[in-house]
């Protein structure tokens, strides 16, 4: 019976412990792009150089760091479908409910190997503020974001992540965070 208790006593502590880990994390959303030396070297304008967009958008990327030391990813929503369309006749929204397809490209600018489900820690907002997290389905617009992905630094993955959403919703943004959405930084492109 002693031995129930010790048990029951430690796996308390380390809930504990846990849930004031990630309270104190002090968890931060980045929506703010670097300007790509692209545009830099496009613009001749003075008043537009130096300056950032003011929120991500679609074709924007975003510095993620996780939790690992040395763990960094360089994170762009490259395209949305909306609706997305099905890519086989097994797999079809509920009742009500339409496919939202997200592609992300993922390239490691770290020194630490990602290796992770990107799909875990990706999700969709609509316009009430209705989170909607990822969902188990290929759609026609391409080929799904690897469900195991490791990325070795200097390395890139582009796919598909999908949403399952109420036909009603209006998505008006896209978050993404490493370490399978347990990583103190979350990025957000807004659509629209």
């Amino acid at each position: 019976m002693h031995a129930r208790i010790r048990v029951a006593a430690v796996a308390a502590a380390a809930i504990g412990a846990l849930t004031m880990t990630a309270c104190d994390t002090g968890s931060t959303v980045v929506d703010k792009p670097e300007e790509n030396a692209a545009a830099k070297a496009d613009s001749g304008k003075d008043a537009k150089k130096g300056k950032s967009p003011e929120v991500a958008k679609v074709g924007d990327t975003l510095t993620l760091k996780g939790f690992e030391d040395g763990s960094q990813l360089d994170v762009t929503v490259v395209k949305i479908a909306d609706p997305g369309k099905s890519a086989n006749e097994f797999t079809e929204p509920d009742a009500g409910k339409r496919f939202v397809g997200v592609q992300f490209q993922l390239v490691n600018t770290g020194k630490a190997v990602y290796s992770d489900s990107p799909s875990n820690g990706a999700q969709v907002a609509d316009s009430e503020g209705q989170q909607f997290d990822s969902t188990f389905a290929d759609i026609t617009a391409g080929p799904s974001m690897s469900s195991s992905l490791k990325l070795k630094p200097g390395a890139k993955g582009l796919g598909w992540i999908v949403f399952e959403v109420p036909k009603a919703s209006k998505i008006g943004a896209v978050q993404f965070t490493m370490d399978s959405g347990f990583a103190d930084q979350t990025g957000e492109w807004k659509l629209k």
